[in-house]
């Protein structure tokens, strides 16, 4: 008997890992699928050979500088950016136990956006100046709201409250920061505002894939510690984990991407939000869905842009597009919720 439960366990192990593998895969291939129709379309649609040949060194008359100047530096922007969202998303949301606990929600996408737009509307600074910005200000954001839900003991519920209030301050900030803007810079906030990888720039998205291929790794290693923060504050320390060092290696992690891929591309609506739940359905419990999650954020960006860009007569934002995906589920997230009492 003993020896058969054994058996099972090994055999439920074996198909969870299975399907982990299966699942990643098939999001893999699909984000390097929509990642090639980004540099093939266009005005004019290049075939995979010409755009391999761009990519590898090749001067092709009119493919060369649509793919290396304006396409690439697009998908790039797009891929990035959906990896940190997703990853970050993810992380917030099985970290705190609580599928509402995304950085959108908790409000350090608003302080990045916030720091942003002092940049663009009051100072005129370069993308670097608004990168380190957004960075410092996801950070400041993020300790504040930490330190005001302490309050004697770690507390979720108080964590997610005092993060919607700042979320709602900082929106306010926002409005304001937009009332007495100059005219010639609304044009460029508005646009950013609603998340955009139009005129993606290569020097401005290098920061960006910096801190991912150095965030990432981060936070995927402490994939398991993640698993037991899910069960919760004191059944992880009595593991022997420390929660608040493991805890904070994970925010900053996360905060360091979201706050980059927002001052990249702008606050891409509801990727952050969607990735995690979509990743952890997909692939199942028993494996870490880091990566899946930011996988999908990748595939969400990217096929969000191509619909924007080639769907409809005029061409919207990405997102425009991951906002309109994303509402509904928000709904119904807080229908679901509010039924079984977890509001």
């Amino acid at each position: 008997m003993r020896q058969t439960t054994i058996e099972n366990i090994m055999a439920g192990r074996r198909e969870r890992r299975l399907r982990w593998i299966m699942v990643t895969g098939i999001l893999s291939i699909v984000a390097i699928t929509l990642s090639v129709a980004m540099l093939m379309l266009g005005n004019t649609i290049y075939p995979v050979k010409d755009v391999v040949g761009v990519l590898l060194g090749a001067d092709i008359p009119g493919a060369s500088f649509a793919v290396e100047t304006i396409r690439l530096p697009r998908m790039l922007a797009g891929f990035f950016a959906g990896i940190a969202f997703g990853i970050a998303g993810n992380t917030f949301q099985t970290m705190l136990r609580n599928p509402l606990a995304n950085p959108d929600i908790l409000g350090i996408t608003a302080g990045s956006s916030v720091a942003a737009l002092i940049c663009i509307l009051v100072f005129q600074t370069s993308n670097t100046t608004i990168s380190i910005a957004s960075v410092c200000a996801g950070l400041v954001t993020v300790v504040i709201i930490y330190v005001l839900s302490r309050g004697g003991a770690f507390s979720i519920g108080r964590l997610i409250l005092i993060g919607i209030g700042i979320q709602a301050m900082l929106s306010a900030v926002i409005s304001y920061l937009l009332l007495i803007g100059a005219q010639q810079d609304l044009a460029t906030a508005l646009r950013w505002l609603n998340g955009s990888l139009n005129g993606s720039q290569l020097q401005a998205v290098l920061p960006l894939i910096i801190t991912v291929i150095i965030c990432a790794p981060i936070v995927i290693l402490l994939g398991k510690h993640l698993h037991l923060l899910e069960l919760g504050e004191q059944s992880a320390a009595s593991l022997g984990l420390n929660t608040d060092r493991t805890r904070m290696l994970l925010i900053l992690s996360s905060v360091a991407m979201i706050a980059l891929a927002t001052a990249t591309t702008g606050p891409i609506a509801f990727v952050a939000f969607l990735s995690g739940p979509i990743s952890k359905r997909l692939v199942g419990i028993g494996y870490s869905n880091v990566i899946p999650a930011g996988l999908v954020g990748v595939n969400l960006v990217l096929a969000a842009d191509l619909l924007g860009q080639f769907a409809f007569e005029v061409r919207f934002p990405v997102g425009i597009i991951t906002g309109l995906l994303g509402a509904p589920y928000l709904l119904y997230l807080l229908i679901r919720m509010n039924r079984k009492g977890s509001l």
